[in-house]
């Protein structure tokens, strides 16, 4: 009989450990996704700075003389 509440003791352990593990997952892949929007917006930001940038011909290479 005793058997019977050390299998369950374990069985409880790793229930509880098994959910532990699924709320750290879940967190970290917040974070990621999180880090990912940033990305985005950073990429968008460049893009618009980048979008700004006029380069000058120098004299003789299609720019005005």
């Amino acid at each position: 009989m005793v058997w019977v509440l050390v299998f369950g003791g374990i069985a409880l352990a790793g229930l509880i450990m098994v959910v532990s593990y699924a709320v750290w997952l879940w967190h970290k892949a917040s974070d990621l996704f999180s880090e990912l929007e940033m990305l985005g917006t950073r990429a968008n930001e460049l893009a618009d700075l980048i979008g700004q940038i006029q380069p000058a011909l120098p004299p003789g290479r299609g720019g005005t003389d």
